[in-house]
C-alpha cells in the first residue's frame, strides 16, 4: 500500500509541524482563500455604506455559495455545514447553502483503478468481475461505480477522490488559523469560530474514513435494518478500506420523483411519513442517526421499502438527552411551555441562571398550533428558525448533536413540502414520543410521565386520555406488552404516588357508589312503589376511566386476540396487587366508618 506524505490526523501540532516545511504550498492556498473572502467582504461593505445590506442579503447569499464552490470541496463542504447553523448566519443564507450541490467532475477511471489496487492489494479487474467505466455519481470527497463481484453480487463502489486528504488537511488548517484571527480581533464575532473550524474538521475527516462509514453502517443496520419498511445495504468489508467502500447496490427511486414511485403502484406521501417515523425512532430511541437523508440517500425500493444509503455524515446522542429530547417533545406538543423552557435549561440549551419570564409566552407564541399545523404551514425548519432568533436575546448555545438533528429533520421537511405538503410533522410524531415515554423503561421518562399525569394529588384524566389514545395510535402497539409496562410504571419508584392516587380515587369513588346504592336500596324498601335501581351513576373517576377506555378503542377496536392478552394481563401479580390494595383500602375506609368517634 502507496504511503502518504501527510498525516491522516487532524492534529494541530502535527499539521502545523507539517507546514511549517512548506511555505510555498501555504501561502499559495492562503491568498486565494483570501482574495475570495476579501471581494466578498468588499460587496458586503458597500452594501452597508449604501445601506442596501437586507436589500441586497439574497443576492450575496447566492455569490457567497458559488465563491465556495470554485474554492473547492473544503468549502462545499464548510457551506454545507454552515447551511444548519442559524446561530452563526442570517435564514436567507442558510436557504442558499442549503442548495449548495456537492457535485465535482469525475476524476480519470485509471487513478480510480490505481486507488483500488494500493488500497485492496490487487487490480481492480481481480477483485471485480466488472466496473462500468462511467461513475453514477461525482461528488466532493469520492465518486461511485456500479460493479460486480467474481462471486456474482452486484455492488456499489465509492472511491475517494485523489489528493483529497491533502487538500482538506491544508484547508482545515489555514481556516483554523484565519477563525483564531478573526475571533480575536473582530468584536462582533461572539461565536468560538476556532471551535467551529475544529467540528467541521473533525466531521470532514470521519466523513473521509471509508472504514468509518463502513462500521457506521453496519452499526444502523443492527439497530434499524429489522424495521419492516427499511432496508439497509449489506457492506463487503474485505473489499473495503479508508478509501475504497464495497457495499450491495440498491436498485431504487428518489423520494421525490412521484411519478415514477407511484408507476410502481406505491404512494409517495406515505414513505415521508416513513422516513420521518424512522428518523424519530433513530433520534429518540437508537440515539444514533443518519444525519442526511436527503433524495439522493433515500432511495424507494419496488418492494415498498426505505432504503438508506451514505453513511458518513451520522451523529450520535447519548441516552440521556434522548430522554429529555422526548421529555422536551412532549411539552412542545402539548403545549407546556413553562416546562419547555425549563427543559432548554437542562438540556443546557441555556445556562441554569436564565430569568424565563419573558421566554415562555415567547415558546409559545412559536409553538402554540404545531400540533396541528401542516408541513406546510408551520414546519420543522420554520419553528426552529424562530427558535433561533432568540439566540441574541439570550445566552444561546447550540450542541453539535442538535445542529446535526436540525439538519436531519430540515432534510426531511424539503422532501415532505416537495411530496407531501398536508403532511403534520407533530401529529404523525406525537404516538412515538408517547410510546417512548412508557416503552423506554427509563426513570427520567417515567417521572416525566408521573408529573404529566399527576397534579396536586390528583390525576389529569384529560392527560391520560392523550397520551394512551396516542400510544394506541402507533404502528407497532401491543396491547398486552403496553398493559404489563403501565402495571410496571405504578409499581415503580417513579409511578408509587400516582398509584396512591389511582387506589385513592378509585376507593373513594366505589365508597360513594355504594353508599348510593344503599341509599337507594333503603327508599326502595320504605315504598314498594319505588322501583329497585338497576343502574346506578358512576362517579367521576369510574366515569374517567370509562371514557379513557372508550376514546381508545375508537381508533383500534379490541378483537378476540386482544380478549385474551387482556385476560393475561389480569393475572399477573401487579394486577393483583392492585385490586388488593383497593380492596384494602375499601375495607380501610369501611373500619373507619363504624368505628365509634
Amino acid at each position: 500500500m502507496k504511503a502518504r506524505s501527510i498525516p491522516l490526523q487532524n492534529n494541530v501540532a502535527i499539521n502545523l509541524s507539517y507546514y511549517k516545511k512548506q511555505p510555498g504550498k501555504l501561502w499559495a492556498r492562503r491568498l486565494t482563500i483570501l482574495k475570495s473572502f476579501l471581494s466578498f467582504s468588499i460587496l458586503l461593505a458597500w452594501d452597508w455604506l449604501t445601506r442596501r445590506l437586507l436589500q441586497n442579503q439574497r443576492l450575496r447569499a447566492s455569490i457567497l455559495r458559488q465563491k465556495l464552490i470554485e474554492l473547492g470541496p473544503t468549502f462545499i463542504k464548510l457551506g454545507q455545514f454552515l447551511s444548519c447553523r442559524p446561530d452563526i448566519i442570517p435564514t436567507i443564507y442558510l436557504d442558499e447553502l442549503a442548495n449548495l450541490q456537492d457535485k465535482l467532475p469525475p476524476f480519470p477511471n485509471q487513478q480510480a483503478y490505481q486507488i483500488i489496487e494500493e488500497e485492496l492489494g490487487y487490480p481492480h479487474d481481480q477483485i471485480y468481475a466488472e466496473l462500468i467505466p462511467e461513475p453514477v455519481a461525482a461528488a466532493s470527497l469520492g465518486q461511485v461505480y456500479k460493479g460486480k463481484l467474481q462471486t456474482g453480487e452486484i455492488v456499489a463502489v465509492k472511491i475517494q477522490r485523489p489528493g483529497i486528504i491533502e487538500q482538506i488537511t491544508l484547508d482545515i488548517y489555514l481556516l483554523r488559523q484565519l477563525a483564531a484571527w478573526a475571533q480575536k480581533n473582530i468584536s462582533l464575532i461572539h461565536s468560538d469560530l476556532v471551535a467551529l473550524s475544529d467540528e467541521l474538521a473533525t466531521r470532514l475527516f470521519a466523513e473521509m474514513d471509508y472504514v468509518q462509514e463502513a462500521f457506521n453502517a453496519e452499526k444502523f443496520a443492527q439497530l434499524y435494518g429489522k424495521l419492516e419498511q427499511i432496508h439497509v445495504p449489506r457492506i463487503y468489508f474485505q473489499y473495503t478500506s479508508h478509501r475504497v467502500l464495497t457495499m450491495e447496490w440498491v436498485n431504487g427511486i428518489k423520494l421525490t420523483s412521484t411519478e415514477a414511485i407511484r408507476a410502481q403502484g406505491l404512494e409517495p406521501a406515505d414513505f415521508v411519513g416513513v422516513g420521518f417515523k424512522c428518523s424519530l425512532r433513530q433520534l429518540l430511541q437508537g440515539g444514533f442517526f443518519h444525519a442526511d437523508p436527503h433524495p439522493g440517500n433515500v432511495l424507494v425500493t419496488s418492494d415498498g421499502k426505505l432504503a438508506y444509503l451514505d453513511f458518513g455524515m451520522m451523529s450520535e446522542v447519548p441516552p440521556e438527552v434522548c430522554d429529555l429530547l422526548i421529555i422536551s417533545l412532549l411539552h412542545m406538543i402539548t403545549g407546556d411551555f413553562a416546562a419547555l423552557a425549563e427543559d432548554y435549561i437542562l438540556l443546557e440549551f441555556l445556562p441554569p441562571e436564565t430569568d424565563l419570564t419573558y421566554l415562555v409566552p415567547k415558546l409559545a407564541e412559536i409553538f402554540g398550533n404545531i400540533r396541528e399545523a401542516s408541513v406546510a404551514e408551520f414546519g420543522f425548519k420554520q419553528s426552529f428558525s424562530k427558535l433561533f432568533d432568540l439566540i441574541y436575546e439570550y445566552s444561546w448555545q447550540t450542541p453539535t448533536y442538535y445542529v446535526m438533528i436540525f439538519r436531519c429533520f430540515a432534510t426531511l421537511e424539503g422532501v415532505a413540502l416537495k411530496v407531501n405538503p398536508d403532511f403534520q410533522v407533530y401529529k404523525v410524531g406525537y404516538p412515538y414520543v408517547t410510546e417512548w415515554l412508557l416503552t423506554k423503561r427509563s426513570p427520567v421518562l417515567w417521572d416525566a410521565l408521573k408529573s404529566f399525569w399527576l397534579s396536586n394529588q390528583t390525576i389529569e384524566w384529560e392527560q391520560v386520555s392523550d397520551v394512551l389514545e396516542n400510544i394506541y395510535q402507533s404502528d407497532d402497539f401491543n396491547l398486552n406488552y403496553t398493559l404489563e409496562l403501565l402495571l410496571e410504571f405504578l409499581y415503580s419508584p417513579q409511578g408509587n404516588s400516582l398509584r396512591s392516587a389511582l387506589v385513592n380515587e378509585i376507593a373513594t369513588n366505589i365508597e360513594s357508589l355504594s353508599q348510593e346504592t344503599f341509599d337507594d336500596v333503603m327508599a326502595w324498601s320504605r315504598s314498594i312503589i319505588t322501583p329497585f335501581p338497576t343502574t346506578t351513576k358512576l362517579n367521576s373517576t369510574l366515569q374517567n376511566m370509562q371514557e379513557v377506555i372508550n376514546k381508545v378503542l375508537v381508533t383500534k377496536p379490541l378483537n378476540l386476540n386482544s380478549f385474551y392478552e387482556l385476560s393475561q394481563v389480569f393475572v399477573r401479580p401487579e394486577a393483583q396487587r392492585l385490586g388488593q390494595e383497593i380492596i384494602s383500602e375499601l375495607g380501610r375506609r369501611m373500619l373507619m366508618r363504624f368505628m365509634p368517634k
